[in-house]
């Protein structure tokens, strides 16, 4: 997806599946949205809904859930622990990739009035979108709740942005509006008393805390208010908690993650712990994060090292590491960030093994070698990050475990490039076909036909020899972890380098079929130089890790 907008509605329903499970399906009704998650709470009678896709589908996918959940959900019945003002309680529109805020405002007032033309339900306009500074914060519209809503509604300052000010007892009030994500952050301390964890949670958190005398009392300002001293940054909210009886954790709402981003309070919490005795460990991302807080991440901890780095995957696995997400469990890129979720997974690598295998043993010419090339040298980046997991954390391999993190990050790097090609191989092969049913009933159409058929074919030449690229690239880091990662998975080593030596011997063997058929004898005559070259240097690294495992054994 070129553009990506995030829907996070919270509905008034965390207890009928029945009710949970329709709106989620009228939000999956309109193609080109994706559902990322589905997260209902009985205690608080509420579900929040996480939905991503091109801005105009997500404007439409909106507004049927808000069709169906105003339909099925009943005000005067609800009883939760959840603020909550209408059926629909909120709407946010949330900009993430190629899209601006103000387009998402733009978006926030067009599902605004629909919603108050078509389900006449009044409507109010929250965060950028907000017509008045008293209507910035959700809580400040919602004051009250749904049970002071009627005599709220009586007030002409409390008019809806849209809809009229009627009160409506089954559906209540929506707010909806443009906000930028918010990121859930947890930062892990190597202790167990949460009082330290909301100490410096009240110095990180915009609020900061309250001001106190010598002995310990409230200052009281002129406005009868306490006196606060501000916290360290802006967009944030913080406190203390306990992950578990031997963690504590500040944990943390980034509001804004362009101005303050995880690395900025990661860094400041590190400092703030130091000073009280204690140690960060690790932290975790809580729900979903937009790639670019990760890119921001990575590229700070690069260049604070006086290096440079473009690569996106690259800087996402550094910022990974620094922050340390994988301290409680594994972070899982594609299941944690939401460019990685939304991109499309291919037709083969959705497959489970047994009907992969099935469509591979199938009379049909594609999937073939190709795309089998590329899996093997996917399993063998795969037990190459095995590998370096197993050695990670070890106090017996603590000298390598810095090359080992980079070993990981470029086998996860390569690992999901190969994946990739799976399908492309396909995908290439098929063009193929479809330029040779190409019409030739004149000599135009001939002429268009023959250029089709040698684009197909440098395109099908060209995937191969990418595979082969990418799983030499294997073999190195697999020599690096057969020599230096953990003695007990030295086979898996050698395994790894087996499996990327004939993916890149698989997948010269489908340039090779394939230049063959290729008229561009210049094209030709570079790409069979570049084929003996990685041909040679992948039976060198093969017979270099052999040895080392020979040793080991």
């Amino acid at each position: 997806m070129e553009k990506i907008v995030e829907c996070v509605p919270n509905f008034s329903e965390g207890r009928d599946k029945a009710v949970i499970n329709a709106i989620a399906a009228a939000i999956e009704s309109v193609d080109g949205v994706k559902l990322l998650n589905v997260d209902p709470g009985a205690d608080f009678n509420r579900t929040v809904y996480t939905f991503v896709g091109e801005p105009e589908p997500v404007l439409e996918a909106a507004f049927q859930s808000a069709k169906i959940g105003t339909a099925l959900i009943d005000m005067t019945k609800h009883k939760g622990e959840h603020a909550r003002m209408g059926a629909l309680d909120v709407m946010p529109f949330i900009p993430i990739k190629g899209v601006t805020m103000k387009e998402c405002v733009k978006l926030s007032k067009r599902f605004g009035e629909r919603m108050a033309k078509e389900l006449g339900i009044p409507v109010f306009l929250y965060a950028e979108s907000a017509t008045k500074p008293d209507r910035i914060r959700l809580p400040d519209i919602r004051k009250g709740e749904y049970e002071a809503l009627e005599e709220k509604l009586k007030d002409p300052s409390f008019k809806p942005d849209y809809g009229e000010p009627v009160f409506v007892p089954k559906s209540g009030a929506t707010v909806t509006g443009a906000r930028e994500i918010l990121i859930a952050y947890n930062i892990n301390l190597n202790t167990n008393d949460k009082s330290i964890a909301s100490l410096i949670a009240g110095k990180i958190r915009t609020s900061g805390v309250i001001k106190k005398d010598k002995d310990g009392n409230k200052i009281i300002g002129s406005d009868g208010k306490p006196v606060r001293i501000p916290g360290r940054f802006k967009h944030v909210q913080a406190g203390g908690m306990m992950y578990n009886e031997d963690i504590a954790q500040v944990s943390m709402n980034l509001l804004n993650f362009r101005e303050v981003n995880l690395h900025h309070v990661f860094e400041a919490v590190k400092e703030e712990a130091e000073k009280l005795g204690v140690k960060v460990t690790g932290s975790e991302i809580v729900g979903l994060v937009p790639e670019e807080a990760l890119v921001m991440a990575g590229r700070f901890y690069v260049e604070k090292n006086g290096r440079k780095i473009s690569d996106r995957e690259e800087l996402v696995s550094i910022a990974i590491e620094k922050l340390g997400l994988s301290d409680l469990y594994p972070f899982k890129p594609e299941e944690k960030i939401i460019e990685y979720m939304v991109e499309e997974s291919g037709v083969l690598v959705s497959m489970p093994v047994n009907s992969f295998l099935s469509e591979l043993a199938s009379s049909s010419p594609a999937p073939g070698g190709g795309s089998v090339a590329a899996l093997a040298g996917a399993l063998g980046a795969a037990l190459s990050s095995m590998v370096c997991n197993l050695t990670i954390g070890k106090e017996r391999y603590a000298d390598v475990e810095d090359e080992m993190k980079d070993v990981l990050r470029m086998s996860e790097k390569l690992r999901r490039k190969l994946l990739k090609l799976v399908d492309k191989d396909t995908e290439a092969f098929n063009d193929v076909i479809k330029a040779f049913k190409m019409p030739k009933d004149t000599e135009e159409e001939k002429k268009v036909r023959s250029k089709a058929i040698q684009a197909g074919y440098k395109k099908a030449a060209m995937v191969p020899f990418e595979t082969a690229e990418v799983c030499g690239k294997i073999l190195d880091l697999a020599e690096v972890i057969a020599e230096k990662g953990n003695r007990s998975s030295v086979t898996d080593a050698a395994v790894s380098a087996l499996m990327a030596d004939a993916g890149v011997e698989s997948a010269i063997l489908n340039v090779k079929i394939n230049l063959g058929s290729i008229k561009d004898e210049v094209f030709v005559k570079d790409m069979v130089s570049k084929l003996d070259k990685l041909e040679k240097d992948s039976r060198f690294k093969k017979d270099q890790i052999a040895d080392v495992v020979r040793k080991c054994l």
